[in-house]
């Protein structure tokens, strides 16, 4: 497993300031409507040329998970002013470019260009991957690993009649209907002593304009995280990164989309098809608020919960998996995932708290996470059906105003 700590660390230690100096030319914000490709923005851009920057970033995050490395196993210096992130001093870089050349002809040659070949289908999260299989792994109990993609159960009942009872839990589809915007408030909890003490604010308006802002007040020049879509567009800032802000493209933005739908949970059949129920699993609610190392509070998140798991397919690749707790119907978590030339980049939401707002429940507790970072909110105050100005869904400049 990557070690979150040490991402997250090269993360808030690489100071934009110094990016023009260590192989990224930075972007006018908002200033190209078409995406960026990565060897526009990034230098020395030898395999993955010709791809969007998110989809760039998706794939260094997939190798760095598939092999358990951080960003400074690979490059120098990583989270400090001193990287040089187009050097080509380190023979790991050099590596994992054959190896991405490698993947791509597998693929190419075997399964029509699928991207069924990947960093993780060897490695595992190991540097070095196993060869040989253990004695004690082929007579002990089988692996827990469900499929990527699932096949309509035979004895489960079809994806419309799950959706129809979370749409029910939730309020009712007379009363859903009634929903046109949201603005939720709260606070950034933090995810191992890191993300926390933010000021969460997150403005949604129907059918499919979404924005989440974590503001660090406390901490000067920590910045403003941003995410959002404003019905076609969307962007991500993330200060103290590789790369402050770019726009999205691809799997990435239909993935943005499909959250910006979500929020409405009476649209939720709309934004995908082929719809497929698959076998009854079990997953760990979110621990409480207070149980940040994944223990189980009084009121029951943290424990595991029965859910139905039911699949949908969108465009660009995009493929979307839910669970629904069996007993109450609601939504426990979104896994989706978008493509890029080495793999499916994953994206996964997971909801709690439900409570009761203005006759609609709404998840109070959220945990978002993506291939480098987590951010844990949660949130103290919902206001419905409220006035929202749409250039809280423009970029982040216009956002945040800076």
């Amino acid at each position: 497993m990557i070690n979150e700590m040490k991402f997250r660390l090269i993360q808030l230690l690489a100071p934009a300031s110094a990016l023009c100096l260590i192989g990224v030319v930075l972007p006018q914000a908002g200033a190209q409507s078409k995406p960026q490709m990565a060897e526009q923005v990034f230098k020395n851009v030898q395999v993955l040329k010709g791809i969007p920057v998110d989809d760039f970033l998706g794939t260094m995050g997939l190798m760095s998970a598939g092999i358990g490395f951080d960003c400074s196993e690979c490059h120098d210096l990583a989270g400090t002013a001193k990287v040089d992130w187009a050097a080509d001093n380190n023979p790991k870089k050099v590596i994992a470019r054959r190896m991405v050349t490698m993947v791509e002809t597998i693929n190419k040659s075997n399964f029509g260009n699928a991207k069924m070949v990947t960093c993780w289908t060897c490695h595992r999260g190991r540097d070095i991957p196993e060869t040989a299989e253990t004695l004690d792994k082929v007579y002990g109990p089988g692996p827990e690993a469900t499929d990527d993609i699932i096949r309509q159960a035979p004895d489960e009942p079809p994806a419309t009649a799950i959706l129809d009872k979370y749409i029910q839990a939730v309020g009712g589809a007379q009363k859903l209907a009634t929903l046109t915007s949201w603005v939720g408030k709260g606070v950034s909890v933090g995810f191992g002593g890191l993300g926390g003490g933010g000021r969460v604010t997150i403005y949604s308006k129907s059918p499919a304009m979404h924005t989440q802002l974590i503001e660090f007040p406390q901490s000067e020049g920590r910045g403003t995280s941003v995410r959002s879509f404003d019905g076609t567009n969307g962007w991500i800032r993330t200060p103290l990164t590789v790369l402050d802000e770019y726009a999205l493209s691809g799997g990435e933005l239909e993935g943005a989309r499909l959250d910006a739908k979500l929020a409405f949970p009476g649209q939720i059949k709309g934004d995908l098809t082929n719809w497929r129920t698959g076998n009854p699993t079990t997953i760990s609610d979110l621990p409480g608020p207070d149980s940040q190392t994944g223990g189980k509070d009084s009121d029951g998140i943290g424990k595991d919960r029965e859910v139905n798991v039911v699949q949908g397919s969108g465009p660009k690749g995009l493929v979307a998996t839910m669970y629904f707790d069996k007993q109450s119907g609601l939504l426990l978590r979104l896994v989706r995932w978008s493509s890029t030339p080495i793999g499916k980049v994953p994206v996964q939401v997971d909801y709690a708290d439900y409570k009761d707002v203005g006759g609609i429940k709404f998840p109070h507790r959220l945990l978002f996470a993506w291939l480098d970072g987590r951010d844990s909110i949660q949130l103290n105050e919902i206001q419905l059906n409220v006035p929202i100005d749409p250039i809280k869904f423009s970029s982040p400049d216009k956002v945040t105003g800076k």
